[in-house]
């Protein structure tokens, strides 16, 4: 009779990892969703396009893993977030193709046309997405982690670096999705500065906290494991 060797355990996700996988995984495909709306920012006159509020938990999300687990598990995040995204934008074109159902056309056309108006959306708007969401996520983790040096975070050193880190990512964002999407149809240039001026006063604004009570609740899930 031989002896069996012990099985190995693998090592366990950390519980905050596998929530903020999940969740960012969701905020990936709700922002090409919502940014199919723009809304302004009171008090000022400045708009923007409301996927800004998902993509913002993106990049705290990803800022948030590259503080706790390192720049290497926030870009694999990043990169992995490209499979809801291309899935669901393969799965949306299948239903658009897709015969309406009888009923829909007789009974609820305008729904109907309505679903359609809002997504089916031109090639170069599918293309621009995605280049921009891989451009400025991997660059906001890139800053982030270098921002923070050798040295030990402060909350403070985490909010000026969440903070400068989403702003520079989101300006390259906007300037990219812009002219990808727009460039030649008609003068981008109004429209890329309030982008530009929006998304980075949203960064300065609401990033910072975003951050600090990520990486705390991170910290909570992770003790109750």
């Amino acid at each position: 009779m031989t002896d069996q060797a012990p099985a190995i355990a693998a090592p366990a996700m950390p519980r905050s990892l596998t929530v903020y996988m999940l969740l960012y995984g969701g905020m990936t495909v709700l922002a090409g969703v919502l940014a199919f709306k723009q809304v302004q920012l009171p008090p000022t006159d400045l708009s923007v396009e409301a996927g800004i509020f998902a993509f913002l938990i993106l990049v705290v999300i990803s800022s948030t893993v590259a503080q706790l687990h390192g720049q290497q598990a926030a870009n694999r995040i990043v990169w992995w977030g490209f499979v809801p995204l291309v899935v669901s934008a393969l799965l949306m074109q299948l239903v658009l193709n897709l015969p309406p159902s009888t009923e829909m056309v007789e009974f609820r056309p305008d729904d109907l046309a309505g679903f359609e108006r809002v997504h089916a959306s031109t090639w170069r708007v599918w293309l621009a997405g995605p280049a921009a969401y891989l451009t400025s996520l991997l660059l906001n983790v890139w800053i982030f982690s270098k921002l923070r040096g050798s040295g030990e975070a402060t909350t403070l050193g985490l909010m000026v670096r969440g903070a400068i880190a989403s702003a520079l990512s989101q300006a390259v964002d906007s300037v990219i999705f812009v002219t990808l999407a727009f460039y030649g149809e008609f003068d981008i240039t109004n429209l890329m500065i309030g982008q530009v001026i929006a998304k980075v006063a949203l960064s300065f604004v609401l990033v910072p906290f975003l951050i600090t009570g990520g990486v705390a609740l991170a910290k909570k899930l992770d003790a109750k494991a």
